[in-house]
């Protein structure tokens, strides 16, 4: 019987409370504590400085150093995101080892990254808690984050269901110790515009507070794909004794990201045409497309040490969604009119609630010569969601000789309504070992998971109980070298029917990861090597031109390949950020014609390097390579993109309280497809310049 969401958020409760009572024990004494009352945790500390980050907040809930993390993980600081210009998720990760930040190229709505092979559309968190949602991971403002977080492998002994590709953490800011701020405006060629100011200040040693916001006015290459953005956020900080520290973290968001429209697989795999002229083209109807979203965000996170050494801690989150967004999007060539193609037309509305809560406890054993850093929690989350589609036929464009207005798309049917409710209470353990230089980590998590309801049109019902794990041992040499292995597995459950209208059954995943990672002694730097063996099960593909949407799962996916990253103050002044990452997928899919196939969106190769000067006179200029190899846009195979290198640089100079940057992107104005679907493509940006002055004080 699957137990109650209140029912087990009162289980969490006592079993904090136990386990209060279990390690105040002192020899024969027992230490009788105040009541604590929590509402919320996650323990993030103040943001990095320069490129290198010593800790992260996703890999182990605990404060074990990335040096001696026994997984392949990568954190984008700050301070990274600013020299490289980056605006959203995509850009932040551009330079991160393994990672293709922008398949599908520029698109508002959505956050998608792939890593390993994978998509992260189910993996990605915000402080430490996942963002959940079925129809892709909401675009969250980068310019309010602290710094993204990668986690690479398996990651449910912690996490629960998700990615067997690892997870996307992006932290909010927080308040801090000190009085600063900015306020600024920026303008790039693609007619865009901003206004942003970041302001923190400290009412007492105990009370700090900070407020974040930016106002866009966005384009892309593409000008009549534009989004209207306000991003509000608010940060308090309070500690109110020794031990303690409350964060308050609320933020509202409110935008309006028309669709992208992209233009027919036919037209943009031609090589007869004019590509730089099509990656420009609107291809859907100014009288129809429109797009409207809200988000808010709230959370509270709880740090408390115990008398004992021992640390109390609790992170909550809420968030909501309010979108209705209408759209038009390229389908097929006309046959034998190759000046005109068919559009189909969307109409969507979505509300959604999600409430998140993990409460942990974590503390120091010590057996023999031994130490052990043991960690104890439980997580919560519930998602609730109701939504309805519908599709329809727009009429047909003639792409050389565009007509952006006419008759309303044309609708039949009623629209395919669907709610659901999903569940999940995730218990875990942790253990990290020190035995001299040895270092072992072991963990469990057992989790239930209950959805109902319906979804597209689908039923998407399901209940199920799952036990999660992953260990790992390492050896950490004075030098600074730590060779490590790891084993993780992953699950995920899965909604939707398969041709044969079955249930899709979960995925699941395990992975093997043997590597080294090197923190010099010279300069400050980390340097990570990695290979893996990445297995997941039932992975689910939709079925195109089925309606509604039905899905094959292929019997098994090997992702395999080797991954190098570093990032380094390599000598005063000069900032690194390089890595490499070979990835070979294969389709196990016995009978079928696809056996053997690489996976959708998979580059074999992935390599960038980002080199950044600060001269110390108010001058600070940097540059980049990237390299995206060749990759299949379906899992038959049949369309296979090229590879691309694309150029990046920037430049900001400082006097005073005055800092005025230029960065532009894809220097060379690279024209390529960034990936088709079943009836689209879409390209990847061309050159953007963008330029900022701001104040800060």
């Amino acid at each position: 019987m699957y137990p109650s969401f209140r029912t087990l958020r009162l289980a969490g409760v006592s079993t904090i409370a136990l386990a209060t009572a279990a390690v105040a024990q002192d020899d024969q004494n027992v230490i009788v504590l105040d009541p604590i009352v929590l509402t919320a945790t996650t323990d993030t500390t103040a943001a990095p400085e320069g490129y290198v980050a010593n800790h992260a907040q996703i890999a182990t809930k605990s404060d074990t150093p990335l040096a001696e993390t026994q997984q392949s993980l990568s954190v984008v600081t700050n301070q990274q995101i600013r020299d490289q210009g980056a605006e959203n998720l995509g850009q932040a990760l551009s330079y991160t080892s393994g990672v293709l930040g922008q398949p599908f190229g520029a698109d508002a709505r959505f956050n998608n990254p792939t890593f390993r092979g994978f998509s992260a559309e189910s993996a990605q968190y915000v402080n430490g808690l996942r963002q959940f949602r079925y129809f892709g991971a909401l675009s969250y403002e980068t310019y309010g984050m602290q710094q993204v977080e990668v986690l690479r492998g398996p990651s449910s002994s912690l996490y629960g269901a998700g990615s067997p590709a690892g997870i996307i953490n992006q932290i909010q800011k927080r308040a801090q110790s000190a009085d600063f701020g900015e306020i600024g405006i920026g303008y790039d060629s693609n007619q865009s515009a901003q206004l942003f100011f970041d302001v923190n200040r400290t009412a007492s040693e105990a009370l700090s507070w900070r407020l974040t916001g930016i106002a866009r006015d966005d384009s892309t290459q593409i000008e009549d794909l534009t989004n209207k953005r306000g991003y509000l956020a608010g940060a308090v900080r309070w500690n109110p004794g020794d031990g303690t520290t409350i964060d308050f973290l609320a933020s509202y968001t409110k935008d309006s990201p028309i669709p992208p429209t992209g233009v027919p697989v036919a037209l943009a795999l031609n090589p007869d045409v004019d590509h730089d002229y099509l990656r420009e083209l609107y291809t859907g109807q100014k009288n129809w497309d429109d797009s409207d979203r809200k988000m808010w965000n709230l959370g509270v996170e709880v740090s408390h040490e115990l008398d004992n050494g021992w640390t109390l801690s609790q992170g909550f989150r809420y968030e909501k969604l309010d979108w209705e967004y209408k759209g038009t999007y390229a389908r097929d060539m006309v046959e034998g009119n190759p000046d005109v193609f068919t559009r189909g037309s969307s109409h969507q509305i979505e509300e959604s609630d999600a409430i998140s809560l993990d409460t942990r406890l974590s503390g120091e054993v010590v057996t023999g010569q031994a130490t052990h850093q043991i960690l104890v929690g439980v997580d919560v989350l519930k998602y609730e969601a109701d939504e309805s589609s519908h599709f329809g036929s727009a009429p047909d464009l003639n792409w050389r000789d565009p007509d952006y207005y006419g008759p309303d798309p044309v609708f039949t049917g009623e629209p395919s309504a669907g709610s659901i409710t999903f569940k999940q209470v995730g218990l875990y353990v942790q253990d990290e070992i020190a035995y001299n230089n040895w270092r072992g980590s072991f963990g469990l998590r057992y989790d239930w998971v209950e959805q109902t309801g319906s979804q597209y049109g689908n039923p998407a019902e399901f209940k199920d109980n799952k036990l999660t794990g992953r260990a790992g041992l390492s050896y950490v040499f004075a030098n600074g070298v730590m060779p490590y292995v790891s084993y993780a597995t992953s699950y995920d459950p899965e909604t939707g029917l398969d041709i044969n209208e079955d249930m899709l059954k979960p995925t699941e995943g395990r992975q093997w990861e043997i590597g080294v990672k090197y923190q010099p002694t010279a300069f400050d730097g980390l340097i990570t090597a990695s290979v893996y063996d990445l297995r997941q099960t039932n992975v689910k593909y939709a079925i195109p031109d089925t309606t509604p949407t039905r899905y094959q799962q292929i019997g098994e996916v090997k992702s395999r390949g080797f991954e190098l990253e570093a990032t380094a103050e390599i000598a005063d002044g000069w900032d690194l950020r390089a890595g490499y990452a070979y990835n070979k997928t294969e389709q196990v899919a016995k009978g079928e014609a696809t056996n053997g196939n690489a996976m959708v969106n998979a580059p074999r190769h992935l390599a960038s390097i980002w080199l950044d000067r600060d001269f110390g006179n108010g001058w600070r200029v940097g540059g980049g390579l990237r390299y995206i190899g060749s990759r299949f846009t379906d899992t038959a195979n049949t369309v296979e993109l090229g590879d691309v290198t694309l150029v990046d640089l920037a430049a900001s100079y400082t006097r005073g309280n005055i800092e005025t940057s230029l960065n532009v992107s894809n220097l060379t104005d690279e024209t390529y497809v960034a990936s088709c679907g079943f009836s689209y493509c879409s390209y990847g940006e061309g050159r953007t310049v963008t330029a900022k002055v701001s104040y800060k004080w």
